[in-house]
Protein backbone atom coordinates (compact mmCIF):
# COMPACT_ATOMS: atom_id res chain seq x y z
CA UNK A 1 0.00 0.00 0.00
CA UNK A 2 1.45 3.35 -1.02
CA UNK A 3 2.30 5.74 1.85
CA UNK A 4 0.70 9.17 2.12
CA UNK A 5 4.06 10.74 1.20
CA UNK A 6 4.96 9.72 -2.37
CA UNK A 7 7.90 7.30 -1.99
CA UNK A 8 10.38 8.96 -4.36
CA UNK A 9 13.16 9.08 -1.73
CA UNK A 10 15.13 6.33 -0.04
CA UNK A 11 15.11 8.14 3.28
CA UNK A 12 17.50 7.39 6.10
CA UNK A 13 15.78 6.07 9.25
CA UNK A 14 16.25 9.40 10.99
CA UNK A 15 13.80 12.06 12.10
CA UNK A 16 15.38 15.36 13.02
CA UNK A 17 13.23 17.64 15.13
CA UNK A 18 15.57 20.53 15.94
CA UNK A 19 18.68 22.25 14.64
CA UNK A 20 21.29 24.35 16.41
CA UNK A 21 24.14 25.81 14.37
CA UNK A 22 26.05 22.83 12.94
CA UNK A 23 24.00 20.28 14.87
CA UNK A 24 20.82 18.30 14.24
CA UNK A 25 18.85 16.74 17.08
CA UNK A 26 17.07 13.47 16.37
CA UNK A 27 13.66 12.68 17.86
CA UNK A 28 15.33 10.29 20.30
CA UNK A 29 17.68 13.05 21.52
CA UNK A 30 20.87 12.08 19.67
CA UNK A 31 22.95 15.00 18.37
CA UNK A 32 24.31 14.67 14.84
CA UNK A 33 27.08 16.87 13.46
CA UNK A 34 25.65 18.16 10.19
CA UNK A 35 28.05 18.05 7.24
CA UNK A 36 25.11 18.03 4.82
CA UNK A 37 23.50 21.38 5.66
CA UNK A 38 20.34 20.39 3.83
CA UNK A 39 22.48 19.74 0.72
CA UNK A 40 24.36 23.06 0.86
CA UNK A 41 21.21 24.98 1.84
CA UNK A 42 21.74 25.95 5.48
CA UNK A 43 24.66 28.25 4.72
CA UNK A 44 24.53 29.91 8.13
CA UNK A 45 23.63 26.75 10.00
CA UNK A 46 20.40 25.94 11.79
CA UNK A 47 18.33 28.60 13.56
CA UNK A 48 20.82 31.41 12.94
CA UNK A 49 19.65 34.33 15.11
CA UNK A 50 19.76 36.88 12.28
CA UNK A 51 17.65 34.68 10.02
CA UNK A 52 15.19 33.84 12.77
CA UNK A 53 14.80 37.54 13.52
CA UNK A 54 14.33 38.50 9.86
CA UNK A 55 11.74 35.77 9.30
CA UNK A 56 9.87 36.47 12.53
CA UNK A 57 9.68 40.21 11.99
CA UNK A 58 8.43 39.75 8.44
CA UNK A 59 5.99 37.02 9.45
CA UNK A 60 4.41 39.43 11.89
CA UNK A 61 4.00 42.01 9.14
CA UNK A 62 3.14 40.50 5.73
CA UNK A 63 3.56 37.04 4.22
CA UNK A 64 2.35 37.16 0.65
CA UNK A 65 0.84 39.51 -1.89
CA UNK A 66 1.98 38.05 -5.26
CA UNK A 67 3.95 39.75 -8.00
CA UNK A 68 0.92 41.77 -9.05
CA UNK A 69 2.35 44.45 -6.76
CA UNK A 70 5.70 45.92 -5.76
CA UNK A 71 7.44 43.96 -2.99
CA UNK A 72 9.94 46.15 -1.11
CA UNK A 73 11.90 43.20 0.33
CA UNK A 74 12.27 41.76 -3.18
CA UNK A 75 13.59 45.02 -4.54
CA UNK A 76 16.05 45.34 -1.65
CA UNK A 77 17.41 41.84 -2.20
CA UNK A 78 17.66 42.39 -5.96
CA UNK A 79 19.63 45.59 -5.31
CA UNK A 80 22.04 43.68 -3.04
CA UNK A 81 22.59 40.99 -5.66
CA UNK A 82 23.13 43.52 -8.43
CA UNK A 83 25.57 45.47 -6.24
CA UNK A 84 27.71 42.43 -5.49
CA UNK A 85 27.64 40.58 -8.82
CA UNK A 86 27.88 40.97 -12.60
CA UNK A 87 24.09 41.18 -12.88
CA UNK A 88 21.89 44.09 -13.88
CA UNK A 89 18.59 42.40 -13.08
CA UNK A 90 17.15 39.53 -11.00
CA UNK A 91 14.08 37.29 -11.14
CA UNK A 92 13.16 35.41 -7.95
CA UNK A 93 11.94 31.82 -7.81
CA UNK A 94 11.23 29.28 -5.07
CA UNK A 95 13.86 26.71 -6.05
CA UNK A 96 16.89 25.90 -8.16
CA UNK A 97 14.81 23.82 -10.54
CA UNK A 98 12.73 26.86 -11.41
CA UNK A 99 15.86 28.87 -12.14
CA UNK A 100 16.80 26.38 -14.84
CA UNK A 101 13.44 26.82 -16.53
CA UNK A 102 13.86 30.59 -16.71
CA UNK A 103 17.53 30.48 -17.72
CA UNK A 104 16.63 28.29 -20.70
CA UNK A 105 13.69 30.50 -21.68
CA UNK A 106 15.77 33.65 -21.33
CA UNK A 107 18.56 32.34 -23.58
CA UNK A 108 16.18 31.24 -26.31
CA UNK A 109 14.09 34.41 -26.14
CA UNK A 110 17.30 36.44 -26.48
CA UNK A 111 17.96 34.95 -29.90
CA UNK A 112 14.32 35.12 -30.94
CA UNK A 113 14.34 38.86 -30.30
CA UNK A 114 17.51 39.14 -32.36
CA UNK A 115 15.77 37.61 -35.34
CA UNK A 116 17.52 34.22 -35.04
CA UNK A 117 14.75 31.92 -33.71
CA UNK A 118 16.61 28.79 -34.85
CA UNK A 119 19.34 29.38 -32.26
CA UNK A 120 17.83 27.21 -29.54
CA UNK A 121 20.46 24.57 -28.76
CA UNK A 122 22.12 24.69 -25.36
CA UNK A 123 25.39 22.83 -24.78
CA UNK A 124 25.59 20.99 -21.45
CA UNK A 125 27.97 18.52 -19.84
CA UNK A 126 28.04 14.91 -18.71
CA UNK A 127 27.63 14.60 -14.96
CA UNK A 128 25.67 17.82 -14.61
CA UNK A 129 22.55 18.35 -12.54
CA UNK A 130 20.14 21.19 -13.22
CA UNK A 131 17.05 20.09 -11.31
CA UNK A 132 14.32 17.56 -11.97
CA UNK A 133 11.96 19.44 -14.25
CA UNK A 134 11.57 18.30 -17.83
CA UNK A 135 14.08 20.93 -18.96
CA UNK A 136 16.49 20.10 -16.15
CA UNK A 137 16.64 16.38 -16.82
CA UNK A 138 16.80 16.95 -20.57
CA UNK A 139 19.78 19.24 -20.02
CA UNK A 140 21.61 16.74 -17.81
CA UNK A 141 20.67 13.80 -20.07
CA UNK A 142 21.69 11.10 -17.58
CA UNK A 143 19.79 7.81 -17.81
CA UNK A 144 19.27 7.80 -14.04
CA UNK A 145 17.11 10.91 -14.29
CA UNK A 146 15.55 10.46 -17.73
CA UNK A 147 14.63 6.76 -17.87
CA UNK A 148 10.88 6.36 -18.15
CA UNK A 149 10.18 10.06 -18.56
CA UNK A 150 10.61 10.39 -22.32
CA UNK A 151 10.48 11.88 -24.74
CA UNK A 152 13.09 14.36 -23.63
CA UNK A 153 12.80 18.01 -24.59
CA UNK A 154 14.85 18.82 -27.69
CA UNK A 155 17.45 21.54 -27.83
CA UNK A 156 20.10 20.20 -25.42
CA UNK A 157 23.42 18.72 -26.50
CA UNK A 158 25.32 16.88 -23.75
CA UNK A 159 29.11 16.88 -24.11
CA UNK A 160 31.94 15.06 -22.29
CA UNK A 161 32.97 16.89 -19.15
CA UNK A 162 36.10 19.05 -19.47
CA UNK A 163 36.48 18.36 -23.20
CA UNK A 164 37.06 21.77 -24.77
CA UNK A 165 37.54 20.25 -28.23
CA UNK A 166 34.07 18.71 -28.01
CA UNK A 167 32.68 22.14 -27.12
CA UNK A 168 34.36 23.74 -30.12
CA UNK A 169 33.08 21.01 -32.43
CA UNK A 170 29.51 21.29 -31.12
CA UNK A 171 29.12 25.03 -31.68
CA UNK A 172 27.06 25.79 -34.75
CA UNK A 173 24.52 28.12 -36.29
CA UNK A 174 21.77 26.85 -33.96
CA UNK A 175 23.76 27.16 -30.73
CA UNK A 176 22.26 29.60 -28.24
CA UNK A 177 24.21 29.09 -25.02
CA UNK A 178 26.51 26.95 -22.91
CA UNK A 179 25.18 25.81 -19.51
CA UNK A 180 27.48 24.45 -16.81
CA UNK A 181 28.22 24.19 -13.10
CA UNK A 182 31.60 25.67 -12.07
CA UNK A 183 31.68 22.87 -9.50
CA UNK A 184 29.50 19.86 -10.20
CA UNK A 185 27.68 18.85 -7.02
CA UNK A 186 25.49 15.83 -7.71
CA UNK A 187 28.09 14.80 -10.30
CA UNK A 188 30.66 14.15 -7.58
CA UNK A 189 32.20 17.48 -6.44
CA UNK A 190 34.07 18.06 -9.71
CA UNK A 191 35.44 21.61 -10.04
CA UNK A 192 35.96 22.91 -13.55
CA UNK A 193 39.55 24.22 -13.76
CA UNK A 194 39.77 28.01 -13.92
CA UNK A 195 41.60 27.94 -17.25
CA UNK A 196 38.90 25.80 -18.82
CA UNK A 197 36.18 28.13 -17.55
CA UNK A 198 38.12 31.02 -19.07
CA UNK A 199 38.38 29.13 -22.37
CA UNK A 200 34.61 28.50 -22.41
CA UNK A 201 33.92 32.17 -21.68
CA UNK A 202 36.23 33.09 -24.56
CA UNK A 203 34.41 30.69 -26.89
CA UNK A 204 31.10 32.27 -25.93
CA UNK A 205 32.51 35.72 -26.70
CA UNK A 206 33.98 34.54 -30.00
CA UNK A 207 30.71 33.02 -31.22
CA UNK A 208 28.31 35.43 -29.53
CA UNK A 209 26.87 32.74 -27.26
CA UNK A 210 25.37 33.24 -23.82
CA UNK A 211 27.16 31.64 -20.89
CA UNK A 212 24.75 30.27 -18.25
CA UNK A 213 26.30 29.25 -14.94
CA UNK A 214 24.44 27.01 -12.53
CA UNK A 215 25.66 28.10 -9.10
CA UNK A 216 22.71 26.63 -7.22
CA UNK A 217 25.00 24.43 -5.10
CA UNK A 218 28.42 26.06 -5.43
CA UNK A 219 27.29 29.68 -4.99
CA UNK A 220 26.57 31.97 -2.03
CA UNK A 221 30.07 31.81 -0.47
CA UNK A 222 30.24 28.00 -0.58
CA UNK A 223 33.68 28.04 -2.28
CA UNK A 224 35.05 31.03 -0.36
CA UNK A 225 34.01 33.64 -2.91
CA UNK A 226 30.47 34.95 -3.16
CA UNK A 227 30.16 32.91 -6.37
CA UNK A 228 32.48 30.19 -7.63
CA UNK A 229 33.11 31.72 -11.07
CA UNK A 230 34.88 34.64 -9.39
CA UNK A 231 37.93 32.43 -8.83
CA UNK A 232 38.42 32.27 -12.62
CA UNK A 233 38.01 36.02 -13.05
CA UNK A 234 35.13 35.66 -15.52
CA UNK A 235 31.45 36.55 -15.48
CA UNK A 236 28.44 34.77 -16.97
CA UNK A 237 25.55 36.32 -18.88
CA UNK A 238 22.94 34.40 -16.88
CA UNK A 239 23.34 32.69 -13.51
CA UNK A 240 21.14 30.30 -11.55
CA UNK A 241 21.17 30.70 -7.76
CA UNK A 242 19.25 28.96 -4.96
CA UNK A 243 19.99 26.77 -1.91
CA UNK A 244 22.23 28.96 0.28
CA UNK A 245 20.63 32.25 -0.78
CA UNK A 246 17.65 31.50 1.49
CA UNK A 247 19.65 29.93 4.30
CA UNK A 248 17.00 27.21 4.57
CA UNK A 249 13.96 29.17 3.42
CA UNK A 250 12.85 28.25 -0.13
CA UNK A 251 14.36 30.89 -2.43
CA UNK A 252 16.01 30.95 -5.83
CA UNK A 253 17.05 33.62 -8.30
CA UNK A 254 18.10 34.08 -11.90
CA UNK A 255 20.67 36.83 -12.31
CA UNK A 256 21.35 38.31 -15.74
CA UNK A 257 22.94 41.14 -17.64
CA UNK A 258 20.65 43.70 -19.24
CA UNK A 259 21.63 42.39 -22.66
CA UNK A 260 20.88 38.73 -21.88
CA UNK A 261 17.55 39.62 -20.29
CA UNK A 262 16.32 41.91 -23.06
CA UNK A 263 13.66 39.47 -24.30
CA UNK A 264 12.03 38.97 -20.91
CA UNK A 265 9.34 41.62 -20.95
CA UNK A 266 6.00 41.81 -19.13
CA UNK A 267 4.08 38.56 -19.48
CA UNK A 268 6.99 36.38 -20.64
CA UNK A 269 7.50 34.72 -17.26
CA UNK A 270 5.99 34.65 -13.79
CA UNK A 271 5.81 33.05 -10.38
CA UNK A 272 3.02 33.26 -7.82
CA UNK A 273 5.24 32.76 -4.78
CA UNK A 274 8.62 33.77 -6.19
CA UNK A 275 10.25 36.63 -4.30
CA UNK A 276 7.59 36.80 -1.61
CA UNK A 277 8.24 39.04 1.43
CA UNK A 278 9.13 36.17 3.77
CA UNK A 279 11.73 34.63 1.46
CA UNK A 280 13.32 37.93 0.50
CA UNK A 281 13.53 39.17 4.09
CA UNK A 282 15.57 36.07 4.92
CA UNK A 283 17.59 36.40 1.71
CA UNK A 284 18.57 39.95 2.64
CA UNK A 285 19.84 38.74 6.01
CA UNK A 286 21.85 35.98 4.32
CA UNK A 287 23.41 38.43 1.88
CA UNK A 288 24.42 40.78 4.69
CA UNK A 289 26.51 37.96 6.15
CA UNK A 290 27.98 36.27 3.08
CA UNK A 291 29.12 39.52 1.45
CA UNK A 292 31.19 40.50 4.49
CA UNK A 293 34.90 40.18 3.51
CA UNK A 294 35.74 38.94 7.02
CA UNK A 295 33.11 36.20 6.71
CA UNK A 296 34.55 35.11 3.35
CA UNK A 297 38.10 35.12 4.71
CA UNK A 298 36.95 32.88 7.54
CA UNK A 299 35.26 30.49 5.12
CA UNK A 300 38.52 30.16 3.22
CA UNK A 301 40.53 29.63 6.39
CA UNK A 302 38.17 26.93 7.63
CA UNK A 303 38.11 25.34 4.18
CA UNK A 304 41.89 25.03 4.29
CA UNK A 305 41.77 23.53 7.78
CA UNK A 306 39.09 21.01 6.83
CA UNK A 307 40.87 19.99 3.64
CA UNK A 308 44.16 19.50 5.45
CA UNK A 309 42.52 17.25 8.02
CA UNK A 310 40.65 15.33 5.33
CA UNK A 311 43.91 14.64 3.50
CA UNK A 312 45.21 13.11 6.71
CA UNK A 313 42.01 11.07 7.04
CA UNK A 314 42.44 9.70 3.52
CA UNK A 315 46.06 8.81 4.21
CA UNK A 316 44.99 6.94 7.35
CA UNK A 317 42.27 4.94 5.59
CA UNK A 318 43.56 4.09 2.13
CA UNK A 319 41.32 1.02 2.06
CA UNK A 320 38.24 3.27 2.26
CA UNK A 321 39.21 6.58 0.63
CA UNK A 322 41.08 7.48 -2.52
CA UNK A 323 41.34 11.29 -2.48
CA UNK A 324 39.85 14.66 -1.49
CA UNK A 325 38.52 17.10 -4.05
CA UNK A 326 36.44 20.22 -4.31
CA UNK A 327 36.64 23.89 -3.45
CA UNK A 328 36.06 25.85 -0.26
CA UNK A 329 33.53 24.15 1.98
CA UNK A 330 32.22 22.12 -0.94
CA UNK A 331 34.41 19.05 -0.61
CA UNK A 332 34.18 15.44 -1.65
CA UNK A 333 35.76 12.21 -0.47
CA UNK A 334 36.42 9.92 -3.42
CA UNK A 335 35.75 6.46 -2.03
CA UNK A 336 37.04 2.96 -2.75
CA UNK A 337 33.89 1.56 -1.14
CA UNK A 338 30.28 2.41 -1.90
CA UNK A 339 29.61 6.01 -0.84
CA UNK A 340 26.31 4.92 0.68
CA UNK A 341 28.25 2.66 3.04
CA UNK A 342 30.33 5.65 4.19
CA UNK A 343 27.20 7.76 4.70
CA UNK A 344 25.54 4.99 6.73
CA UNK A 345 28.66 4.40 8.81
CA UNK A 346 28.64 8.13 9.46
CA UNK A 347 25.10 7.91 10.78
CA UNK A 348 26.34 5.29 13.24
CA UNK A 349 28.93 7.84 14.41
CA UNK A 350 26.33 10.63 14.55
CA UNK A 351 27.54 12.61 11.55
CA UNK A 352 25.52 13.49 8.42
CA UNK A 353 27.07 13.56 4.93
CA UNK A 354 25.66 13.34 1.39
CA UNK A 355 26.34 10.73 -1.33
CA UNK A 356 27.05 11.79 -4.90
CA UNK A 357 27.96 10.28 -8.25
CA UNK A 358 31.46 9.09 -9.18
CA UNK A 359 31.78 7.20 -5.87
CA UNK A 360 31.97 10.40 -3.84
CA UNK A 361 30.66 11.45 -0.44
CA UNK A 362 29.90 15.17 -0.24
CA UNK A 363 30.89 17.30 2.75
CA UNK A 364 28.82 20.49 2.72
CA UNK A 365 28.94 21.88 6.26
CA UNK A 366 27.37 25.15 7.32
CA UNK A 367 29.74 27.98 6.46
CA UNK A 368 29.58 28.88 10.15
CA UNK A 369 31.12 25.58 11.31
CA UNK A 370 33.73 26.15 14.03
CA UNK A 371 37.30 24.86 14.24
CA UNK A 372 36.33 22.61 17.14
CA UNK A 373 33.44 21.21 15.10
CA UNK A 374 35.79 20.53 12.20
CA UNK A 375 38.04 18.56 14.56
CA UNK A 376 35.00 16.67 15.85
CA UNK A 377 33.87 15.96 12.28
CA UNK A 378 37.23 14.39 11.43
CA UNK A 379 37.10 12.29 14.59
CA UNK A 380 33.66 10.95 13.67
CA UNK A 381 34.61 10.34 10.04
CA UNK A 382 37.71 8.51 11.26
CA UNK A 383 35.52 6.27 13.41
CA UNK A 384 33.18 5.64 10.48
CA UNK A 385 36.11 4.72 8.22
CA UNK A 386 37.55 2.42 10.90
CA UNK A 387 34.17 0.72 11.13
CA UNK A 388 34.22 0.06 7.37
CA UNK A 389 37.87 -0.94 7.21
CA UNK A 390 37.75 -3.40 10.08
Amino acid sequence: MIPSVLPTYNRAPLTFVKGEGSWLIEADGRRFLDLAAGIAVNALGHAHPALVQALTEQANTLWHTSNLYHIPQQETLADKLVEHTFADTVFFTNSGTETCELAVKMARKYWFEKGQPDRVNILTFEGSFHGRSSAGISAAASEKMTKGFGPMLPGFISLPWMDIDAVKAAIGDTTAAILLEPVQGEGGIRPLPDELLKDIRALCDEHGLLLILDEVQCGVARTGRLFAHEWAGITPDIMMVAKGIGGGFPLGAVLATEDAAQGMTAGTHGSTYGGNPLACAVGCAVMDHVTDPVFLENVNRKAGLLRQKLEGLVASHTEVFESVRGSGLMLGLKCKVAPGDVVNAGYDQLIATVPAADNVVRLLPPLTITDDEIAEAISRLDAAASQLGS
